[in-house]
């Protein structure tokens, strides 16, 4: 009954057409049973199902999960293999229920870092995924913003070179539409998750006005009625982007 509640009063309202999320908290729900750290990511894998399922439900339109960063390269070596590991079972395991469910698979990031099975299992799930128009699932993998910015300046600097493009034809949209997120909407919305306050070098040039939500729930807990916390907490707010209430009244 409260889910169906609280689906109810967010459908009456505005609510974000793309939601990102920093998934974080696996580590110390583990650590807190008294479980290894790969049973934490285990079970958030279920969270990443719920909410995907949710947000496909109310119409999201995007999806964007904080994955695995550039930094996370940087834990202990057998923890990020049976996370490589446990990435490729996911995939394989869940790409027919997304494509059943009209979800789009894309990737943001790096994927030549990625080890060659688990990038093979990624690009079939895309290739399978991508003429699906429902809600797009959006994984930032091996992903860096600051790494991202960089990347997005050399090509600048390339074309410059090239003289395909002047120092003075480049602006916020010539720049953006060299970002990996250059067909998806900047997010309305980020969460994250398991009681931290910082945003972990994850879609900094994207987020410059996207509203922030802290939740403290650990990512394994985080399912549908947190989810609607969120989106009631955001639906509170008034978006002005620089602009006085005033103005967005006119």
């Amino acid at each position: 009954m409260e889910s169906r509640l609280n689906k109810n009063i967010i459908l009456e309202n505005n609510f974000p057409k793309h939601i990102a999320i920093i998934m974080d908290g696996n580590g110390r729900w583990a650590k807190k049973r008294s479980l290894p750290r790969l049973a934490g990511h285990r079970e958030g894998i279920r969270s990443v199902r719920e909410i995907t399922r949710v947000c496909g439900e109310i119409g999201v339109k995007h999806l964007t999960l904080y994955t695995f960063s550039t930094e996370n390269w940087n834990r202990p070596k057998t923890e990020v293999s049976a996370l490589m590991d446990l990435l490729l079972r996911t995939i394989r395991g869940e790409v027919a229920s997304l494509n059943k469910n009209n979800v789009k698979l894309t990737i943001i990031g790096n994927i030549d870092d990625l080890p060659e099975k688990a990038r093979k299992g990624i690009l079939e799930g895309i290739e399978l995924t991508h003429n699906n128009t429902g809600l797009n699932l959006n994984l930032a993998l091996s992903y860096g913003s600051r790494q991202e910015i960089l990347h997005a300046v050399k090509f600048l600097c390339a074309d410059i070179q090239a003289g395909k493009l002047q120092v003075s034809d480049i602006s916020e949209k010539t720049f953006a539409r060299h970002l990996y997120t250059a067909n998806i909407p900047d997010p309305d919305l980020l969460i994250r998750t398991g009681g931290e306050l910082r945003i972990s070098n994850f879609l900094l040039w994207q987020a410059a006005y996207t509203e922030l939500y802290a939740s403290p729930v650990y990512w394994p807990d985080f399912r549908e009625n947190e989810l609607f916390e969120a989106i009631r907490d955001y639906q509170k707010r008034e978006r002005r982007f620089g602009l006085t209430s005033e103005q967005l009244a006119e």
